[in-house]
């Protein structure tokens, strides 16, 4: 789906079952927006319910795609076969090039309180989904934030005016933002008229183009709308605010796997069976 084609829509989450049992609100991902190019999944875990969540996402493959973890509350332990772990805890986040292959886990490592983040799953054009894995996690002080009158924006992917990202996309040039809008206030900010761009609230409400917008609402940003004026309600709100340039290529998804062809899918699924999936070993970068 293009959003360069489309007029703004507003789509309220779905909710699932994801991992071993965990309950997500999934956006992208469903019958309504299976894809959103270059954006495969949103999955939005939020619960202080251990029932919710404690089973978290045992080892399983992932091929042809970046991963995105981005953590609000709570503690989880990432492990994956490149011998990489690593314990993500509120406001870090983890950057994960699958390429080739890559078998990980992410597990809580809590027994209750509130678990709450969020995972994107960002496409790999057909000419880099066979590269070598690459993992890069960093602490939360390790991103900028930048404090004005109306909102505080975090700045976890691409750059924002003067405040940069440690974590750069230069295949699909994804910027990604945790932006709090104070109460009654808005915000506003122009994005690359190329990309398909998307907000998600997750606390507090606010209108935009005169719509009220609920919590658990995903906004695909239309053709003439790539510059959002969001206007917060009396108590405020908290949105993602993501972008990325399209790929426009072919896209066969299996699972776990997200290739340009059905044989490559099946190839995929020769090399998990037979052991033969993982091939390289990740580069590590953790600030």
């Amino acid at each position: 789906m293009n959003g360069q084609t489309k007029p703004t829509r507003f789509i309220p989450a779905m909710t699932t079952s994801e991992g071993a049992g965990v309950s997500v609100h999934r956006t992208i991902g469903t019958p309504t927006l299976r894809h959103y190019d270059p954006f495969m999944l949103l999955d939005h875990f939020s619960s202080d319910n251990p029932d919710e969540y404690i089973a978290g996402f045992p080892s399983h493959p992932h091929r042809g795609f970046n991963t995105f973890t981005y953590m609000l509350d709570g503690h989880m332990e990432h492990q994956d076969s490149m011998g990489n772990t690593g314990n993500l805890g509120p406001g870090d986040a983890q950057w994960m090039k699958a390429g080739s292959g890559v078998i990980h886990s992410e597990m809580p490592k809590q027994e209750n309180g509130l678990m709450r983040g969020f995972q994107l799953w960002i496409n790999l054009p057909a000419a880099n989904k066979m590269e070598t894995p690459e993992y890069q996690e960093y602490d939360a002080d390790a991103f900028p934030v930048l404090d004005t009158p109306d909102y505080n924006i975090k700045v976890l992917i691409g750059h924002f005016g003067n405040k940069h990202s440690p974590i750069v996309d230069d295949i699909t040039h994804v910027s990604y933002f945790d932006v709090q809008v104070k109460a009654g206030k808005r915000f506003q900010h122009e994005l690359p008229a190329e990309n398909n761009s998307f907000l998600y609230l997750f606390e507090g409400d606010g209108q935009l183009k005169g719509q009220k917008v609920s919590l658990h609402t995903f906004i695909a940003l239309g053709a003439n709308d790539k510059t959002p004026d969001f206007h917060a309600g009396k108590q405020g709100a908290r949105l993602i605010v993501i972008s990325g340039k399209p790929i426009n290529e072919s896209i066969v998804q299996y699972g776990p796997f997200v290739m340009n062809s059905r044989e490559e899918i099946d190839q995929a699924m020769r090399d998990f069976r037979s052991n033969r999936f993982v091939s390289d070993r990740a580069w590590v970068n953790r600030k």
